[in-house]
């Protein structure tokens, strides 16, 4: 179930368009933005973790 849902296209634009006032609008793209932000700094710890680790020489 997870994965069908992480699947799914969802067209921002028709929800935007059918948004009941502003609030809900910047809701959906914020969240729209939080995935990347999440792989960002999942990224970002991965760099760091192996750098520290090519530093102390393992």
């Amino acid at each position: 179930m997870t994965i069908i849902s992480l699947l799914q296209k969802v067209d921002i634009t028709e929800k935007i368009k059918d948004a009941p006032d502003s609030g809900y609008e910047i809701g959906v793209v914020i969240g729209s933005f939080i995935p990347f932000l999440i792989l960002g700094g999942i990224a970002l710890w991965m760099y760091n973790r192996a750098k520290k680790r090519d530093k102390n020489g393992y």
